[in-house]
């Protein structure tokens, strides 16, 4: 161990807490303090060890095994929801229930939400009122925030506030069924966990008592449930070891609370503060930028990574014209790494928001260039933008019966089975849809799927009416949002505002087209390519995937060679990072998560052009997070694109 890591492993006794910086050996350290502890007598009962992941609990339990060549019987490890339960277990009595109380899992969660919806609402009066699984998020984001329903609903959840009263009636009937059926759902594990400490105290003393050493995994990521938790069972010893960056607190929109770190010397009294500032994952080159990337960060714990890695390349500020040559250079630049002798496997994009991949995924697929979406699926094969295609499906092919069938079953009241007797109908009505959409189904389907059918109609009439006229492809997906799909997304998904981006970009995307089935033909057959513009053996499926991801995603993980797309700004930062300062430092430490994922090369891209559907061609300004950097931080690197499509990109090192 380095000199920082064995001064946490031996000295650790109190309140400590430990800032590891990004690549620093975090895990590493954590374990030998555990191993450290059990070899000089500590009861393996009396130690607690939480993670974040199932995964990093079963990774921690196997590495100790193996440097200490026995299992540890006895430790209470594992994630916040898992030592939850456990305790619960043995106390459910105290709390009103029995000890062999059911969990319920998202999805029987979702039912009993849906459930309590039916029961309270009879028939709904607009179809804007959100679904379960909204209603849900709504739900469990109170919880771990500690905010009000009412709370909830005005920051992030504007457009359903007219609803507040009825979503309080609903949370009180969901609470009062997972009581009557002693089920507990997963926010409950940490809720009524709190509960019994907070409110009980022999069993408070008791655990507060046999926890002589608290270990923490990723403190940065607690929120107010889980922190209070460790306070209440650290009360005893102190012996409370909180490891973590708050440099890498990225997660507020799950709950978590970058304050819980940031505090935790002001909470408890002479806590010892350990700095582990090594990086064994980058170059110098890339760590001199990561250090930098931070310096603007008011509520942070300075610290100054250093490496033990030998100096490499520089990272390069790429320059480019606009998203397309971007994707071009990305192309390009994966297959000359490929030639160095890189695996594709170690070479990932990463983006703020998957809205920026469009035009990247478009082109890895021409080009032949194997990938995949870690977290997630492709940017054209999201449900949000099938939904959108469909419509547009039909308007091309008039009897592509799968699209008419998605299309339709969106709607309330109609399941696949009517949907294919609407089709029917379109059918008998000889195919014309002008015709079609002027009449009616009645004695076809029920009143409820007529309903929804209206709400089709009224799409289709809007997107068709001036079909061949000026009608831009823009517009046509516009006229879609306007006319009920906004309203049904912002109601069916937690994320809506983001699925919102997405078909936004779908618009800025679709101007490079003039008609739509070209545009459908890229988008919808895109799976042909694969494969059959293969120019180069030098990729290949077998070979493995270039990783495409969010940032969010890609914490923890490492890459040889790191590309961040999109930055701009109002791309990232994200424009609705603004609002305040609080906001835009946790968008400069997503920015930080970012670089530190490289271990060789390091490209930051930054398209000079982008289009804006109602406003045109537009400046996209750098990234405020590049322009904070030392110019000595990186090489600027110009990729220019001839006005020939079919010639190859040529680069121009600055």
């Amino acid at each position: 161990m380095n000199q920082q890591q064995y001064e946490v492993v031996s000295g650790a006794e109190g309140p400590c807490l430990v800032l590891a910086g990004a690549g620093s050996g975090k895990t590493r350290t954590l374990i030998y303090r555990l191993a450290y502890l059990l070899e000089r007598g500590v009861d393996a009962r009396n130690i607690l060890l939480v993670t974040f992941t199932n995964k990093a609990a079963r990774e921690m339990r196997q590495r100790t095994e193996q440097l200490l060549r026995y299992n540890p019987k006895g430790l209470w490890s594992g994630t916040f929801h898992h030592v939850g339960n456990r305790t619960l277990r043995i106390h459910a009595g105290e709390i009103g229930y029995g000890k062999d109380f059911g969990i319920l899992d998202q999805l029987d969660s979702r039912d009993l939400i849906k459930n309590c919806i039916k029961k309270l609402r009879a028939a709904p009066r607009e179809e804007k009122f959100p679904k379960p699984s909204v209603v849900q998020a709504i739900i469990s984001l109170s919880v771990n925030t500690n905010k009000t329903l009412d709370k909830v609903l005005e920051d992030r959840y504007p457009y359903f506030f007219k609803f507040r009263e009825e979503i309080k009636k609903i949370n009180e009937l969901y609470e009062e069924k997972k009581r009557d059926s002693e089920n507990m759902d997963y926010d409950d594990l940490l809720v009524r966990w709190r509960e019994l400490l907070k409110n009980n105290s022999e069993v408070r003393q008791k655990f507060a008592e046999k926890f002589k050493y608290i270990l923490v995994d990723e403190y940065q990521d607690t929120n107010f449930l889980q922190a209070e938790i460790i306070d209440i069972l650290g009360s005893r010893h102190r012996n409370i070891l909180a490891v973590g960056d708050d440099a890498q607190s990225i997660y507020s929109f799950r709950g978590a609370r970058v304050e819980n770190i940031l505090k935790f010397p002001k909470k408890f009294e002479n806590t010892k503060i350990f700095k582990l500032e090594t990086n064994y994952r980058s170059t110098p080159e890339i760590v001199a930028l990561a250090n930098d990337s931070l310096l603007n960060n008011d509520n942070q714990f300075k610290k100054e990574l250093r490496t033990v890695n030998p100096s490499f390349s520089m990272p390069a500020l790429v320059e480019v014209r606009d998203a397309y040559s971007q994707a071009a250079f990305i192309s390009q630049r994966v297959r000359e790494l490929l030639d160095e002798g890189t695996n594709i496997n170690e070479i990932a994009v990463l983006f703020r928001a998957h809205y920026q991949s469009a035009e990247l995924e478009m082109e890895l697929v021409k080009r032949g260039v194997p990938y995949v979406i870690r977290g997630g699926v492709r940017f054209f094969e999201q449900a949000h933008i099938k939904d959108i295609l469909a419509y547009m499906k039909i308007i091309v092919n008039p009897l592509d019966l799968p699209s008419w069938v998605r299309a339709l079953t969106l709607w309330p009241g109609i399941g696949p089975g009517y949907a294919e007797k609407i089709y029917g109908a379109f059918r008998k009505k000889g195919e014309d849809m002008s015709r079609f959409l002027s009449g009616d189904i009645k004695g076809i389907v029920p009143p409820k799927a007529q309903a929804g059918f209206e709400i089709f109609k009224k799409i289709m009439r809007s997107i068709t009416c001036d079909i061949k006229g000026e009608t831009g492809i823009g517009d046509i997906v516009g006229r879609i949002l306007d006319e009920a799909y906004e309203t049904h997304l912002l109601a069916t998904y937690d994320n809506a505002k983001e699925r919102l981006d997405d078909i936004r970009e779908l618009m800025n995307f679709s101007h490079e087209y003039e008609n739509m089935t070209d545009f459908l033909n890229d988008t919808s057959l895109r799976e042909g390519f694969r494969g059959e513009t293969e120019t180069d053996s030098s990729i290949s499926e077998e070979k493995g995937h270039l990783v495409l991801s969010t940032i969010h995603q890609a914490k923890g993980l490492e890459w040889d060679a790191v590309m961040i797309i999109g930055l701009s700004d109002g791309q990232f930062p994200h424009s609705k990072a603004s609002a305040t300062e609080n906001e835009m430092e946790e968008e400069r430490r997503l920015f930080y998560v970012a670089v530190t994922r490289a271990k060789k090369y390091l490209y930051m891209i930054h398209p000079a052009l982008k289009y804006d559907y109602q406003l045109g061609t537009v400046n996209a300004p750098r990234s405020r997070f590049l322009e904070e950097l030392a110019t000595e931080d990186y090489d600027v690197w110009r990729a220019e694109s001839r006005m020939n499509d079919s010639e190859r990109e040529r680069f121009i090192e600055m």
